[in-house]
């Protein structure tokens, strides 16, 4: 049985039944199947997806092929013209205790079932969002802001990913006072050191990530410092006991059901999380995509080309931090972190030979989206 969002996914782009296919790939090391799904490239960018600051468990381990880990799989992603080919890899093998080393031998790897095909067909849409049309966003927006439009010619189909929350959460503790490939490496010691081993492919272990009590546990700072994480250690151990007291995986699960200040109020409640954390945990894994993160880039791209006033400040205050998520949000709406998230990514020194420099839209002026 197809899913509805699968079948509706399907429909928004023209495809039948019959253009969805699989085929048996074989290798030395395991029997994977590769999927297809139709997704033409204006609705689905990789790169700019995929390392733009989102997620931390993508690598690119091939020309053209992104490698990363969600929902307790393993993933391998490719653009194919207008679709997406993927292989996903499983866990077959029974949990061990803790300490004891787990061996993994993928050749003997069962194939999926048929509804497992299809869940993972689902997994994929949700975590990019895919049954979301990215061409009227980005028109709504282009519509809105010529310095937009402007981005969005080099910088297209950049999606928010939905990840899961506590993944979410860990990570972007991480990420204080941070860089992109340090906080890489610490998102893989935790899931190593405290996630279950996934398979190993390539010559690389892959491990889902911990569940919120693993990181709970006594002894979890005290380690996590012998690993390099500094006083972030203290941040996520404090931080999952405290999920744990109030609620946990519930407590989770209503953050998503509050308004996006309330949810914010919440996540601020965590140790180590101010309010830039607390909007990027918002926008990427509660569903408020009207959350605005503002850090150094967003701050300068606002005071340059939207709010010029800004420009004299030294430091970005609360007054600032909100004038400017709120700017955004008048200017695009209920998806405003979506629509700066490509501004974002047009602003990153590591993107800008494959898009624009940024002198190139400064003499743009925006109009305010009516509301």
């Amino acid at each position: 049985m197809i899913l509805p969002v699968v079948d509706n996914f399907r429909k928004r782009f023209f495809y039948s039944s019959s253009a969805y296919h699989i085929k048996l790939l074989q290798s030395s090391a395991t029997s994977a199947m590769t999927y297809t799904l139709p997704c033409p490239e204006q609705e689905l960018q990789l790169r700019f997806t995929l390392n733009g600051g989102q997620s931390f468990r993508w690598k690119e381990t091939k020309e053209n092929e992104w490698t990363g880990v969600f929902s307790n799989r393993v993933w391998k992603l490719r653009r194919n013209n207008d679709s997406l080919e993927y292989d996903v890899y499983k866990c077959t093998k029974p949990k061990v205790s803790k300490g004891k080393k787990q061996k993994s031998d993928n050749s003997s790897s069962k194939p999926f079932t048929k509804a497992e095909v299809t869940e993972n067909e689902k997994l994929l849409i949700d975590y990019f969002r895919l049954d979301t049309s990215l061409k009227e966003l980005y028109d709504n927006w282009s519509n809105a802001d010529p310095v937009f439009k402007e981005a969005a010619e080099k910088f297209y189909g950049i999606r928010i990913l939905k990840q899961d929350p506590v993944e979410n959460i860990f990570s972007f503790i991480c990420s204080t006072n941070n860089h992109i490939s340090r906080i890489s490496s610490m998102v893989e010691k935790l899931c190593t050191s405290y996630g279950e081993k996934i398979c190993d492919l390539d010559g690389v272990s892959y491990f889902s990530f911990p569940p919120v009590e693993a990181l709970a546990v006594e002894g979890v700072e005290e380690n996590l410092r012998k690993l390099g994480f500094g006083y972030r250690a203290k941040y996520i151990h404090q931080s999952a006991m405290k999920i744990i007291e109030f609620g946990g995986n519930s407590w989770l699960d209503n953050l998503t059901k509050m308004s996006y200040k309330d949810a914010k109020v919440e996540l601020m409640k965590l140790t180590g999380i101010g309010a830039k954390v607390a909007d990027c945990i918002s926008l990427m894994s509660l569903g408020h995509l009207e959350s605005v993160p503002v850090d150094t880039h967003v701050f300068q791209i606002a005071s340059q080309l939207y709010l010029p006033h800004l420009k004299s400040a030294k430091t970005v205050t609360t007054k600032i931090y909100d004038e400017i998520g709120d700017h955004f949000r008048l200017l695009y709406g209920n998806e405003a972190g979506w629509a700066h998230t490509i501004l974002f990514c047009a602003d990153l020194k590591m993107f800008q030979d494959k898009g624009m420099k940024r002198e190139k839209i400064t003499d743009k002026k925006s109009k305010r989206r009516k509301t």
